[in-house]
């Protein structure tokens, strides 16, 4: 009898699995064929799921925004705790995320980077959880804070100390 699979949820899967290589080899580290070696699957099945390199990659930052924890919405925490809340999960793989995202971008023109789908979807998630917390006006201004409190704390090996409206990072 033969096996049913479910498409959907296996290429899901693939994906999840796959963006573990891809943040440990970077984006230019990585091939089809080696993506498929790390699965335990062959090639071609890997593109009976996903035509390309892009397409596995997009899946993936897909499957790491579903997992991304949410803020708890909680409006009664406040804004700050929010805030709080959201910039400590970003916290967590912050470098290696960030690595990632620049490997990926090596090359690509402006433009370039504003079409392509897997810079939309991480734009719109974390645009959007920032909106939900602070409103729409504020939401770009408070991002571009988190992420560039991230980096320096990065940069610093841990030791960038901020406080802004509230938010900390130690």
């Amino acid at each position: 009898m033969p096996k049913i699979v479910n498409h959907d949820a296996h290429k899901d899967e693939i994906a999840q699995r796959a963006a573990a290589y891809f943040s440990e080899y970077g984006y230019s580290g990585v091939g089809m064929r080696g993506v498929a070696q790390y699965l335990g699957m062959s090639k071609s099945a890997l593109y009976h799921y996903f035509p390309n390199k892009e397409a596995l990659f997009l899946a993936c930052t897909k499957q790491v925004i579903r997992q991304f924890p949410e803020p708890s919405g909680n409006s009664a925490l406040g804004e700050a705790a929010q805030l709080q809340e959201l910039m400590d999960c970003m916290k967590q793989d912050f470098g290696s995320e960030m690595a990632l995202v620049f490997d990926y971008l090596r090359g690509k023109k402006p433009d370039e980077i504003a079409d392509d789908p897997a810079m939309q979807e991480t734009m719109a998630y974390f645009l959007g959880t920032v909106t939900r917390i602070v409103g729409e006006e504020r939401a770009p201004e408070t991002l571009a804070q988190i992420i560039g409190t991230l980096l320096l704390h990065y940069f610093s090996g841990g030791n960038w100390k901020a406080d802004f409206h509230g938010l900390r990072i130690d």
